[in-house]
């Protein structure tokens, strides 16, 4: 390794750390701190932030999985299990709580440093994975907070008997498809129904009737009788009397 790695080692046996501590500076890391239980191995993790924790599995107050499993929560580091008891079940066990590779003791010079790669990497990973979930979990948040204020269109909703305009939270009175444009993902197309449709035309109508004009001055003055010499005025509608 061209980088030094900083190394913390928890082992309970002063000797088999003195072993594993001699292995890991050969393999190119520096050993910043020795635990000597599982308790203790969380505590100096979180103290020394060291690259990647080297940790054995029979340990006083807690024991190497436990204390695995508390540091991924607390201060996540990679974490290289150092163990002579490999069974199946052990390796399933240490692998949910985030352990990152395994090593059987006493371990050899090359493969610690592949282990310790190993661990690294996979750890990256998990960050990674831990990334994109929290990203998940928030647009999420997202979505659930834009479902529950689309829910309350389902609630009472004021709106004006007359013109049928709604009334915000904010108590500013909006037309029906704006309320709606804003407080939903609907969005609207105008046109007119049938019935809209023939009451205009019986307004429009009706208003061209009223408009019009009167009979011209011809058939008007062939209308009055014989010997009728009056004439009308156009302004008053009043008679000028006869000539």
């Amino acid at each position: 390794m061209n980088y030094q790695v900083k190394t913390l080692i928890a082992e309970d046996s002063f000797l088999v750390g003195e072993m594993i501590q001699g292995v890991a500076e050969e393999a190119g890391c520096t050993v910043i701190g020795r635990a000597t239980d599982g308790r203790q191995a969380v505590e100096m993790t979180a103290e020394l932030h060291p690259d990647v924790v080297l940790m054995d599995i029979k340990m006083p107050e807690l024991d190497g999985i436990e204390a695995s499993e508390i540091i991924q929560i607390r201060c996540p580091t990679p974490v290289v299990i150092l163990t002579a008891y490999d069974t199946p079940e052990m390796l399933k066990e240490a692998s949910a709580v985030g352990v990152g590779a395994f090593l059987a003791k006493p371990p050899k010079v090359r493969e610690l440093g592949q282990a310790i790669a190993i661990a690294r990497a996979r750890f990256g990973d998990l960050l990674s994975l831990r990334r994109a979930n929290d990203v998940l979990q928030r647009r999420t948040r997202e979505l659930q907070e834009a479902l529950t204020k689309i829910k309350t269109l389902r609630g009472l909703i004021p709106i004006c008997a007359s013109c049928k305009k709604i009334r915000s939270d904010k108590g500013y009175w909006q037309r029906l498809e704006v309320y709606l444009t804003e407080h939903t993902e609907a969005d609207f197309t105008h046109g007119i129904c049938p019935e809209c449709l023939k009451q205009t035309e019986m307004q429009v109508n009706a208003i061209a009737d009223s408009k019009e004009p009167g009979p011209p001055p011809a058939e008007e003055k062939a209308s009055r009788p014989p010997g009728d010499h009056t004439s009308i005025d156009r302004t008053s509608g009043g008679p000028h009397g006869k000539r």
